[in-house]
């Protein structure tokens, strides 16, 4: 029912949805990162290398990545800013809900971890890369399976671009 206030022929209109695209794409390869260090030993163990070193939640990060990108491949400034901000938020709140478990299961090896890391937005400089890490194929499959999903929101936008130029889709509200 909206659609971006440029035109979508514009090169402001196409950069914006390439950057959105860009960053679905780093989402994608973030999340599999990720998951190659915590893959199928979540809650058995502390895990504080790779991702995990500079970023305490980098499986949130890179999913509030993506729900940027998403709002972005809609062409619009104001949706990539709700997406992110709104899915910023859920999992910011469900990351304290998780860091009472993870205090109480590991007790003062997590305080020292949290006293360290950046609970969300990451910090390179403390970057450590892990000994020896083994991982679950089957779980990079389905994280594989779950992050390129996002990539069907760019044809079903342009979709719905081209229904609302043709007219088969009414637009309600013009937004930057």
């Amino acid at each position: 029912m909206t659609r971006p206030a440029w035109n979508e022929a514009s090169a402001i209109h196409e950069l914006i949805e390439h950057i959105g695209l860009a960053l679905v794409l780093l989402c994608i390869v973030g999340r599999l990162w990720s998951i190659l260090y915590i893959g199928g030993r979540k809650n058995a163990e502390l895990v504080v290398s790779g991702p995990y070193s500079i970023t305490r939640n980098p499986l949130y990060l890179f999913s509030t990545i993506g729900a940027t990108g998403i709002g972005f491949m809609f062409g619009s400034l104001a949706a990539a800013c709700l997406f992110g901000s709104t899915t910023y938020i859920v999992l910011l709140r469900t990351a304290l809900q998780e860091e009472r478990f993870l205090r109480s299961r590991f007790g003062p090896a997590y305080h020292a971890y949290a006293s360290r890391t950046p609970r969300f937005w990451p910090n390179p400089m403390l970057y450590q890369e892990a000994r020896g890490t083994t991982f679950s194929p089957k779980i990079v499959r389905r994280t594989l399976r779950e992050a390129c999903l996002l990539l069907l929101f760019f044809p079903l936008i342009e979709a719905f671009e081209y229904l609302q130029a043709e007219g088969s889709l009414p637009t309600l509200l013009w937004i930057y």
